[in-house]
This record gives structure tokens, C-alpha cells and sequence, in this order.
């Protein structure tokens, strides 16, 4: 009936920077060549940039999920116990990925939609002072909420155990200080606030993780974040690279950089704040009701509807794609994105096309009344007076 743009709202993978696909297409260039390896050198630095670490960056041909499990790997040895913080899918998924490698688990947990208190990682450690590491999110992507890293830190840095953090929606949605808060190991994923398709993840590790990591006995062999550094520092990767990701990923870095990465983070971060009011102005609850995350709002799906029928609408009428819950918040919440390459003109489409589905599923719309609220944030962020 309608011409209909495909758009990806989600938390991952999130929408390209046109450069970065251009980019990809310069793809047939062989990775032990000079050419390449100016390109790889110069993805390297900016990263460290990017991140902001004096620490390599080491990018590796995997999702965000393989290098959560490179960082156990290659940091802990066999019975090693580690504290797991969790409060949602991807929380679940350090225990499982530790659990598999016959780690020692202490698990931190808090309900679906709750952050992390500092405190009861603080007083795991304190009961199990043998700990080689926690492991935690930043910003748990399953419920929309940000975990308060640096307080954690400040707890595990004067023990022995290192801090493992999945950042993959974190970087760019939110602060994070790697050596000033003493972060030991930050995972990062391309298909987030980087801009580019997945297929990338990107670790940085303290001194304090390298030492652990040289002391580490478990299995590896492809992700080997030693034998990786090495290779790094001769200028070329360890492996074949995934030479278009990485042409993709220097244009996007240099973006980054560009708009400055604090630029970034309160781009999500006011996408977030507008959004926000706008599922209230409709009368619809957040779900994250306490340290929301900047990369993601969820929302619950008024009563009666599953929230899988809105994700369904988005995709059957505007060819748009969000997300539903996952884990035990499936059918219950839908999940709207911040990060990346996304802007106001996109967020105002965005919440006018829920406010139809709303009113196509019976729900009483005041049509207008969530984008305003939503203009109303850009407005006063923009100093543009309204009547």
C-alpha cells in the first residue's frame, strides 16, 4: 500500500554510517599487505582513542558474546571462583559461559529491571576474598538499565580480583573512566554505538588484567589475547581479519572522534530523556523504573496486549524493527533504541508510528500527545522557546 524503508530500532545492530558502508566496498585488498596494515595501525590507535585507554584495543572476528568468553578464558584458570553480578539475560549469560568453563560462581543477583547495588558486590568479595574476578554489565540490554560501574569498581579495586565488564551497549550510551575507575577488562561490540554491521568485539585490559592473563590456564587458542597484543604491535592482526569490518570500522571511528565521544553519549542519553516522556505523555509505565539506561528504554505493553504483537505491528506496517523482552520479560515489555547512529527526526517517527499501532489495537491514543512530549525535550535542549 505504502512504500516502507526497512529501520532498524534496536539495541543491536543499530543503523550504519553511510561512510562506513562505502567504506566496505574498498573490501578486496589482501590483509598482509602495507595497505592494510596503514589501515589496521590507524583502526588501533583510534581505538584506544575512542575507548579512552593508554591500553591496547584488541578488535577480534566475533560477536560481543565470543569475546565475554575470550575474557574468561584469558583471564581465569580452572576452578578459579568468580562473583557474577546479574539482573537480567546478559547477566545469565556470564554464570553460563563461567559455569562451562568449571569457573566457581558466587552470584550477585537483583530482579529484571533493578541495578546492581555496589554494596552486595562489595560484601561478596568480602565473603569470598580468593575471588580472581567479578563479572557485570555496564548497561544490562535485556531491561533497559544502567548498573553503577564506578562504585563497583571502587570495591573491587583493592582486592585481588579483577573487573570484567560487558560494555557492548555501554560504550557510548554512558561515562565510562577505564583507568581512572580502574576498569580491567571493557568489551565493546561493532553493531552497537559504533555504527557498522556485527561481526566485531573489541577488549581492552589493565595492567592488572594482563598480569592475570599471564597467569591464566585455561583453554585457548584463537583468542588468545597475548599471542593477539603481539601481533597488534607488528601491525597486522593474528588471523585472517574481517578486512571489510575493519575498512568500516576506521570510517566510524574517525566519525566518532570527529563528533567527540561525549557528544555521543548525551546524544543517547537525550534520546533517552525524550523517549521517556513520551511513553508517559501516552500513558504507557517504564519498565526501568531506577538508573535507566541511555541505550535502551523498555517499556511495558499495556494490559492485555503482548508485547510481541507491537513488535509485529512495527514490522508488518512501517518494515521497522524493535525489540521484545528476553528471558522471563518476553511478551511483557518492547524495547526502544538510543545508541548510535540515530537522531530526533528518526525518534519523532518512531513514537508517531506507536502511537498508530496503539490505536489500531484498541488502545486510546491521543494522537500527537507522545511527540510532543518528545519535541518538548528537543526543544528545551535545543533553547528553542515554545508558546
Amino acid at each position: 500500500m505504502y512504500i516502507k524503508k526497512q529501520r532498524l530500532l534496536a539495541p543491536g545492530p543499530t543503523p550504519l554510517y553511510p561512510p562506513a558502508v562505502h567504506a566496505m566496498m574498498g573490501s578486496d585488498i589482501h590483509h598482509r599487505t602495507a595497505g592494510f596494515q596503514a589501515v589496521y595501525d590507524r583502526v588501533l590507535t583510534d581505538l584506544k582513542a575512542v575507548f579512552g585507554t593508554t591500553q591496547d584495543v584488541l578488535p577480534l572476528v566475533t560477536s560481543g558474546t565470543g569475546a565475554m568468553e575470550a575474557a574468561v578464558t584469558n583471564c581465569f584458570s580452572p576452578g578459579d571462583r568468580v562473583i557474577v553480578a546479574t539482573a537480567g539475560k546478559f547477566g545469565e549469560r556470564w554464570a553460563e559461559i563461567a559455569k562451562a568453563y568449571a569457573l566457581a560462581i558466587t552470584l550477585v543477583e537483583r530482579p529484571y529491571g533493578e541495578p546492581l547495588p555496589a554494596e552486595a558486590v562489595a560484601e561478596a568479595l568480602h565473603a569470598h576474598p580468593d575471588a580472581k574476578g567479578v563479572l557485570m554489565q555496564a548497561a544490562e540490554t535485556s531491561t533497559g538499565v544502567e548498573h553503577p560501574v564506578r562504585e563497583i569498581a571502587a570495591a573491587v579495586r583493592p582486592t585481588q580480583a579483577i573487573l570484567v565488564i560487558d560494555a557492548i551497549t555501554g560504550l557510548g550510551t554512558m561515562r565510562l573512566d577505564i583507568e581512572g575507575w580502574g576498569l580491567d577488562v571493557i568489551i565493546g561490540g561493532s553493531q552497537k554505538s559504533f555504527m557498522i554491521p556485527p561481526g566485531l568485539a573489541f577488549v581492552s585490559l589493565s595492567g592488572k588484567a594482563w598480569d592475570a592473563s599471564s597467569r591464566a590456564r585455561l583453554p585457548r587458542f584463537y583468542f588468545d589475547f597475548i599471542r593477539e597484543r603481539k601481533a597488534a604491535h607488528s601491525g597486522e592482526p593474528s588471523w585472517t581479519p574481517a578486512v571489510s569490518l575493519i575498512l568500516a570500522l576506521g570510517e566510524a571511528l574517525r566519525y566518532i572522534q570527529t563528533l567527540g565521544m561525549g557528544q555521543l553519549i548525551e546524544n543517547a542519553r537525550l534520546l533517552a530523556a525524550a523517549t521517556r516522556a513520551s511513553m508517559q505523555a501516552l500513558g504507557l509505565e517504564l519498565f526501568a523504573k531506577s538508573s535507566p539506561s541511555a541505550a535502551v528504554t523498555s517499556v511495558r505493553a499495556p494490559r492485555g496486549l503482548d508485547s510481541g504483537a507491537i513488535i509485529q505491528e512495527f514490522h508488518n506496517r512501517f518494515a521497522a524493527t524493535i525489540t521484545n523482552g528476553q528471558g522471563s520479560m518476553k511478551g511483557q515489555i518492547f524495547r526502544l533504541a538510543h545508541l548510535g547512529y540515530y537522531d530526533f527526526p528518526e525518534l519523532f517517527a518512531t513514537i508517531a508510528a506507536l502511537e498508530l499501532i496503539l490505536a489500531a489495537r484498541g488502545i486510546p491514543v491521543d494522537f500527537g500527545g507522545g511527540v510532543a512530549a518528545a519535541q518538548a525535550v528537543y526543544a528545551s535542549a535545543a533553547g528553542i522557546r515554545t508558546a
